[in-house]
Protein backbone atom coordinates (compact mmCIF):
# COMPACT_ATOMS: atom_id res chain seq x y z
CA UNK A 1 0.00 0.00 0.00
CA UNK A 2 1.40 3.38 -1.00
CA UNK A 3 0.18 6.83 -0.07
CA UNK A 4 -0.55 9.04 -3.05
CA UNK A 5 -1.86 12.53 -3.61
CA UNK A 6 -2.21 15.05 -6.37
CA UNK A 7 -2.32 14.41 -10.10
CA UNK A 8 -1.19 11.06 -11.42
CA UNK A 9 -1.54 8.45 -14.09
CA UNK A 10 -3.30 5.11 -13.84
CA UNK A 11 -2.14 2.62 -16.45
CA UNK A 12 -4.16 -0.46 -17.36
CA UNK A 13 -2.98 -2.97 -19.89
CA UNK A 14 -4.07 -5.99 -21.86
CA UNK A 15 -2.69 -7.86 -24.86
CA UNK A 16 -6.24 -7.92 -26.27
CA UNK A 17 -7.13 -4.74 -28.20
CA UNK A 18 -10.85 -5.40 -27.66
CA UNK A 19 -10.34 -5.19 -23.89
CA UNK A 20 -8.42 -1.91 -24.18
CA UNK A 21 -11.13 -0.42 -26.41
CA UNK A 22 -13.85 -1.43 -23.94
CA UNK A 23 -11.93 0.01 -20.96
CA UNK A 24 -11.20 3.24 -22.82
CA UNK A 25 -14.85 3.63 -23.79
CA UNK A 26 -16.13 2.92 -20.28
CA UNK A 27 -13.56 5.16 -18.60
CA UNK A 28 -14.14 8.03 -21.04
CA UNK A 29 -17.74 8.23 -19.85
CA UNK A 30 -16.87 7.87 -16.16
CA UNK A 31 -15.99 11.11 -14.32
CA UNK A 32 -14.73 9.41 -11.11
CA UNK A 33 -13.43 5.94 -10.23
CA UNK A 34 -14.18 5.00 -6.62
CA UNK A 35 -11.45 2.52 -5.74
CA UNK A 36 -11.89 1.53 -2.12
CA UNK A 37 -11.50 4.71 -0.07
CA UNK A 38 -9.77 6.56 -2.94
CA UNK A 39 -11.51 8.63 -5.59
CA UNK A 40 -9.77 9.09 -8.93
CA UNK A 41 -11.02 12.00 -11.00
CA UNK A 42 -10.63 11.20 -14.69
CA UNK A 43 -9.34 14.09 -16.78
CA UNK A 44 -8.28 12.19 -19.88
CA UNK A 45 -8.32 8.65 -21.27
CA UNK A 46 -5.70 7.72 -23.82
CA UNK A 47 -5.14 4.33 -25.44
CA UNK A 48 -1.43 3.76 -26.01
CA UNK A 49 -0.19 1.27 -28.58
CA UNK A 50 2.49 -1.20 -27.55
CA UNK A 51 5.86 -0.77 -29.26
CA UNK A 52 6.21 -2.61 -32.59
CA UNK A 53 9.53 -4.42 -31.89
CA UNK A 54 10.17 -4.79 -35.64
CA UNK A 55 13.69 -6.14 -35.01
CA UNK A 56 12.29 -9.17 -33.17
CA UNK A 57 14.19 -8.15 -30.02
CA UNK A 58 12.99 -6.26 -26.97
CA UNK A 59 14.28 -5.09 -23.62
CA UNK A 60 11.55 -5.15 -20.97
CA UNK A 61 12.06 -3.36 -17.65
CA UNK A 62 9.35 -3.75 -15.04
CA UNK A 63 8.10 -1.08 -12.67
CA UNK A 64 6.48 -3.65 -10.36
CA UNK A 65 8.01 -6.90 -9.10
CA UNK A 66 7.91 -10.03 -11.23
CA UNK A 67 6.62 -13.00 -9.26
CA UNK A 68 7.25 -16.58 -10.35
CA UNK A 69 6.45 -19.92 -8.79
CA UNK A 70 9.06 -22.65 -9.12
CA UNK A 71 8.75 -26.42 -8.93
CA UNK A 72 8.95 -26.67 -5.14
CA UNK A 73 11.39 -29.57 -5.51
CA UNK A 74 14.37 -29.95 -3.20
CA UNK A 75 17.86 -31.21 -4.02
CA UNK A 76 16.54 -34.78 -4.32
CA UNK A 77 14.02 -33.69 -7.02
CA UNK A 78 11.11 -34.44 -4.68
CA UNK A 79 8.45 -31.77 -4.27
CA UNK A 80 8.69 -30.32 -0.75
CA UNK A 81 6.25 -27.40 -1.02
CA UNK A 82 3.55 -26.05 -3.34
CA UNK A 83 4.30 -22.38 -2.57
CA UNK A 84 7.83 -22.23 -3.96
CA UNK A 85 8.36 -18.66 -5.10
CA UNK A 86 11.62 -17.99 -6.91
CA UNK A 87 13.49 -14.78 -7.58
CA UNK A 88 15.65 -13.66 -10.51
CA UNK A 89 19.06 -15.27 -10.24
CA UNK A 90 17.74 -18.37 -8.51
CA UNK A 91 18.18 -21.69 -10.36
CA UNK A 92 14.66 -22.17 -11.77
CA UNK A 93 13.70 -18.54 -12.44
CA UNK A 94 14.87 -18.32 -16.08
CA UNK A 95 13.26 -21.66 -16.98
CA UNK A 96 9.90 -20.75 -15.44
CA UNK A 97 9.84 -17.23 -16.92
CA UNK A 98 10.65 -18.72 -20.35
CA UNK A 99 7.75 -21.16 -20.00
CA UNK A 100 5.47 -18.35 -18.83
CA UNK A 101 6.31 -16.26 -21.92
CA UNK A 102 5.58 -19.19 -24.22
CA UNK A 103 2.27 -20.03 -22.50
CA UNK A 104 1.14 -16.42 -22.81
CA UNK A 105 2.00 -16.36 -26.52
CA UNK A 106 0.18 -19.66 -27.07
CA UNK A 107 -2.86 -18.43 -25.12
CA UNK A 108 -3.09 -15.48 -27.51
CA UNK A 109 -2.79 -17.73 -30.56
CA UNK A 110 0.68 -16.42 -31.36
CA UNK A 111 3.86 -18.36 -32.06
CA UNK A 112 5.56 -19.95 -29.04
CA UNK A 113 8.93 -19.01 -30.50
CA UNK A 114 9.82 -16.42 -27.85
CA UNK A 115 13.09 -16.61 -25.96
CA UNK A 116 14.36 -15.08 -22.73
CA UNK A 117 17.83 -14.00 -23.87
CA UNK A 118 19.09 -12.77 -20.51
CA UNK A 119 18.58 -10.76 -17.36
CA UNK A 120 20.39 -7.40 -17.37
CA UNK A 121 19.25 -5.96 -14.03
CA UNK A 122 17.49 -7.11 -10.87
CA UNK A 123 15.99 -4.73 -8.31
CA UNK A 124 15.60 -5.41 -4.60
CA UNK A 125 13.31 -8.19 -3.41
CA UNK A 126 9.85 -6.98 -2.40
CA UNK A 127 6.85 -8.84 -1.04
CA UNK A 128 3.22 -7.84 -1.39
CA UNK A 129 0.32 -9.06 0.72
CA UNK A 130 -2.48 -10.44 -1.40
CA UNK A 131 -5.99 -11.41 -0.43
CA UNK A 132 -7.80 -14.60 -1.23
CA UNK A 133 -11.47 -15.49 -1.55
CA UNK A 134 -10.63 -18.82 0.12
CA UNK A 135 -8.69 -17.64 3.16
CA UNK A 136 -6.29 -15.11 4.58
CA UNK A 137 -4.10 -14.87 1.46
CA UNK A 138 -0.36 -14.49 1.78
CA UNK A 139 2.69 -12.73 0.45
CA UNK A 140 4.03 -12.86 -3.07
CA UNK A 141 7.76 -12.11 -3.29
CA UNK A 142 9.39 -10.77 -6.41
CA UNK A 143 11.76 -8.22 -7.83
CA UNK A 144 11.69 -5.71 -10.65
CA UNK A 145 13.85 -6.84 -13.57
CA UNK A 146 15.20 -5.85 -16.95
CA UNK A 147 15.28 -8.69 -19.45
CA UNK A 148 16.14 -9.12 -23.11
CA UNK A 149 13.72 -11.24 -25.13
CA UNK A 150 13.42 -12.21 -28.77
CA UNK A 151 10.54 -13.43 -30.86
CA UNK A 152 8.01 -12.39 -33.47
CA UNK A 153 7.25 -8.65 -33.29
CA UNK A 154 3.52 -9.29 -32.74
CA UNK A 155 4.32 -11.64 -29.84
CA UNK A 156 6.70 -9.16 -28.22
CA UNK A 157 4.09 -6.37 -28.49
CA UNK A 158 1.46 -8.59 -26.86
CA UNK A 159 3.82 -9.62 -24.06
CA UNK A 160 4.71 -5.96 -23.47
CA UNK A 161 1.02 -5.27 -22.87
CA UNK A 162 0.50 -8.35 -20.67
CA UNK A 163 3.53 -8.20 -18.35
CA UNK A 164 6.23 -10.54 -17.09
CA UNK A 165 5.73 -13.45 -14.75
CA UNK A 166 2.60 -14.35 -12.85
CA UNK A 167 -0.11 -12.32 -11.07
CA UNK A 168 -0.23 -9.68 -13.82
CA UNK A 169 -3.91 -8.96 -13.13
CA UNK A 170 -2.86 -8.04 -9.57
CA UNK A 171 -0.37 -5.52 -10.99
CA UNK A 172 2.78 -7.67 -10.84
CA UNK A 173 5.34 -7.62 -13.64
CA UNK A 174 4.11 -4.35 -15.23
CA UNK A 175 6.48 -3.38 -18.06
CA UNK A 176 7.38 0.31 -18.33
CA UNK A 177 5.81 2.00 -21.34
Amino acid sequence: MYAAGGPGVLELGSPLPEVIEAWASALASTPVIAWGPAAFIIDKVEAVEAPAFVSGRAVFRTSTPVVMKASGKGDSSVRTTRQAWCLPGEPEWDVYVQGNLRRKAETLGLGRDVTLEGVAWVGPKRSFAVGSAHGPGGKKPGACVEVAVSGAPETLSALHSWGLGQANSAGMGWINA
